[in-house]
């Protein structure tokens, strides 16, 4: 039987760090509703799978786990909402494939959540896909909850259309929010005790916007006026496109002492034909030239990619430019993924689709010289001396964890230092996913 009044909930997100933010703005939402986080241990009342539609099989898997929701033993049936990208692309088809969902939602439409629950209460299915020019912001209630660290969305959508994406047509076009309710958000959560932000976007780094004397800003123009709100240590931004880093950024980089050295930029492929096909509207030397200018404006930076394998069409010589490519850059991180087709895309209908049994054995060659890469990374700052913003608590007792600027997760012993503080440390061991450091001193707050 449906539990159709619920007081607990749970937000379940899966994909990128947008969902993160759109989940825990969900989570807000139903907190500012009276609702109550459940906890880790007991079932909600209400789930809400927060989904992903970039990787292959990503629908199949929402249907697996709405299954799962729906068959508790000896317990009521939660309410359950469908958001996210998988929601926008399959819409009302949810319910029909699956009569257990009560609720979905696109990512562009979650602010109405609330009212969408209150519909479902009554036994309604609810289905809310629209896609309105970021009017959700303006509904969404204020930050309500603290962490040291903190996502806060400035760009949503893509006009970039590449032949393998979904974006385009689950997040919509390009839209940059307002300077003044980005200043804003950002004010809320340092004085909620968040000491960095990474500003998020499909193409964050596509973001402009007018300042407050209406002058016409970029992504660095953004970071400059961020650098200036007192109690925020650092800043992030993630995730651009090679086509967008324009000179202010750049800048940003050698003159914003709070601008963590570390750029994520996506190239997928390190063939200029197989660039060509996915319409990603750059070359292999333009990518190049793009990390030579960050390079130059801040020399310790950390470079990390993304990387498709198996492109339909993609030959041994297209792969063999892609390790070439890697092996130039020298990454510090890397994302790599086998090509897998997304209904509706133009990639799907290519002729010339790789094998699997190819594809498998090209993402283990690269991804062994990524390995490689991202090892001698972490191990070149052994002896190193930085500082690290403590995030949560480690596994074992007394261990803490966080974050250095080139965004390698430290674990140290917490001695005097809590989460929320920045630690000075000195780098003691170094392996292929995290580092370890002894407190040095306690940095001033």
């Amino acid at each position: 039987m449906k539990n159709r009044n619920p007081r607990t909930f749970q937000v379940k997100s899966f994909g990128c760090q947008m969902n993160v933010y759109d989940g825990q703005r969900m989570a807000e939402l139903l907190e500012a509703e009276g609702l109550a986080p459940a906890g880790e241990a007991e079932p909600a009342d209400l789930v809400v799978l927060n989904t992903c539609h970039i990787r292959e099989k990503a629908a199949e898997k929402v249907y697996s786990e709405i299954g799962r929701l729906l068959h508790r033993p000896g317990e009521s049936q939660p309410l359950v909402a469908v958001a996210g990208c998988v929601a926008q692309a399959e819409g009302a088809e949810i319910p029909r494939r699956a009569p257990g969902v009560d609720i979905v939602v696109g990512p562009q439409a979650y602010h109405n959540l609330p009212e969408l629950v209150r519909r479902a209460r009554q036994g309604e299915k609810a289905v809310d896909t629209d896609m309105p020019a970021l009017s959700k912001f303006d509904a969404l209630p204020g930050r309500r909850r603290q962490a040291p660290a903190a996502f806060l969305t400035v760009q949503e959508g893509c006009d970039k259309f590449c032949t393998y994406c979904v974006v385009p047509y689950t997040r919509g076009a390009e839209v940059s929010r307002p300077w003044a309710a980005i200043l804003d958000e950002a004010k809320a959560l340092v004085d909620r005790g968040t000491r960095e932000i990474t500003l998020l976007g499909q193409n964050v780094n596509a973001w402009e916007g007018e300042d407050e004397k209406g002058r016409r800003q970029g992504l660095g123009g953004l970071i400059g006026a961020l650098d200036a709100l007192p109690g925020l240590a650092r800043i992030r931004y993630t995730t651009s496109h090679p086509n967008d880093m324009r000179e202010d950024l750049v800048r940003a980089h050698a003159e914003v002492a709070k601008l963590m050295p570390f750029l994520h930029l996506p190239v997928q492929s390190g063939s200029d034909r197989i660039l060509k096909a996915m319409n990603r509207s750059h070359s292999v030397e333009s990518y190049v030239r793009a990390i030579e200018r960050v390079r130059s404006a801040r020399p310790d930076i950390a470079v990390s990619g993304d990387f498709i394998v198996g492109f339909p069409g993609e030959t041994e010589e297209d792969f063999e430019a892609t390790l070439l490519l890697v092996g130039a850059v020298n990454y510090a991180q890397a994302y790599s993924f086998k090509y897998s087709p997304r209904p509706g895309t133009p990639a799907a209908g290519m002729p010339d689709q790789v094998p699997a049994e190819v594809m498998d054995d090209r993402l283990q060659r690269l991804q062994g010289l990524l390995r490689e890469q991202q090892l001698a990374f972490n191990r070149a700052t052994v002896g190193a001396r930085t500082e690290i913003l403590v995030e949560r608590t480690g596994r074992k007792p007394g261990q803490l964890i966080g974050k250095s600027p080139w965004l390698q997760s430290v674990h140290l012993e917490a001695g005097r230092a809590a989460i929320g503080d920045l630690v000075e440390v000195q780098i003691l061991d170094a392996g292929p996913n995290s580092l370890s450091g002894a407190p040095l001193m306690r940095s001033a707050a």
